[in-house]
């Protein structure tokens, strides 16, 4: 099974990239009917950009006083 989300992952992130428009419409219809896959995942992420953009600012306020 792990292969096959791997694989899953990659088609994704092809069709992200190669369409985009394409691939918002996927995640919005897959969100409308199955968003419990999402619920989880979002909070998560969200969590570890809020914590990456903190250490960006960080880093910025330090190479600024410098």
């Amino acid at each position: 099974m792990n292969n096959l989300d791997d694989s899953i992952g990659k088609i994704l992130l092809d069709l992200q990239k190669d369409d985009p428009v394409v691939f918002k419409r996927l995640l919005k219809k897959a969100y409308e009917e199955y968003p419990e896959i999402f619920e989880d995942d979002i909070d998560k992420e969200n969590k570890w950009i809020d914590e990456y953009n903190r250490k960006i600012d960080e880093y910025n306020k330090k190479i600024e006083n410098d």
